[in-house]
């Protein structure tokens, strides 16, 4: 039989590429959408889906506190969790909320229905593609190496300066910028500026008194 799917996020495009994904794949059949959690309430008691693909941001709550609700009525159900904002915070998170699989928005739909093929089959192990190296970055006593220069980029994104700004200062390309943020971003499990500056001021790589944005 084909494992039943319910979609919840408020973006329609969204969903409308996830259930192209799932389509495609002979395994799933997706019995429903919804853009708000109370569409998807009313949708789980109707459909009984096997596996819930659920946006951590809606219009009218939390998708994680959603989740945690729904393992605690449903020991069998499959939750993936979807955010754009995939930083450790988040991950720790969903696996702490019960969540069967964590995939960032960003992610080819491939990993979703992957996600959603672990949930139908495992749903009480959690699993992320980046969980190796959350796990390390949680663990390690002296946080992440920075290079100098990825030191410097850390020190301008606190000053509140953006990538055209960062460029002119550091006498580089934007798209050099670029990639000294995301390894930034990747090294402090961070989604966006916001997360990895409050990371690298919990593991003392910015001090106190700089400006934060």
């Amino acid at each position: 039989m084909a494992i039943s799917v319910l979609l919840v996020d408020d973006h329609e495009l969204i969903r409308q590429g996830l259930r192209r994904a799932f389509e495609r794949d002979g395994d799933f059949e997706v019995v429903g959408e919804a853009g708000t959690l109370a569409d998807a309430r009313r949708l789980l008691a109707l459909t009984r889906p096997d596996v819930v693909i659920l946006d951590i941001r809606l219009p009218d709550g939390n998708g994680l506190e959603a989740a945690r609700k729904l393992r605690a009525e449903r020991d069998e159900l499959g939750i993936v969790v979807l955010t754009m904002y995939a930083g450790d915070e988040q991950l720790f998170e969903a696996l702490e909320a019960g969540a069967s699989a964590f995939v960032p928005k960003n992610s080819p739909s491939e990993d979703v229905v992957a996600a959603a093929r672990h949930a139908a089959s495992s749903p009480r192990a959690f699993t992320a593609s980046d969980l190796a190296e959350a796990m390390k970055r949680r663990m390690s006593p002296t946080g992440p190496q920075l290079s100098p220069r990825e030191k410097e980029v850390l020190g301008l994104l606190a000053d509140g300066l953006g990538v055209a700004q960062i460029s002119r200062q550091l006498y580089i390309s934007e798209s050099t910028t670029k990639t000294h943020i995301s390894k930034l971003y990747e090294k402090l499990g961070a989604g966006n500026r916001a997360q990895a500056l409050m990371t690298a001021l919990r593991l003392g790589l910015l001090k106190r008194d700089e400006p934060q944005v």
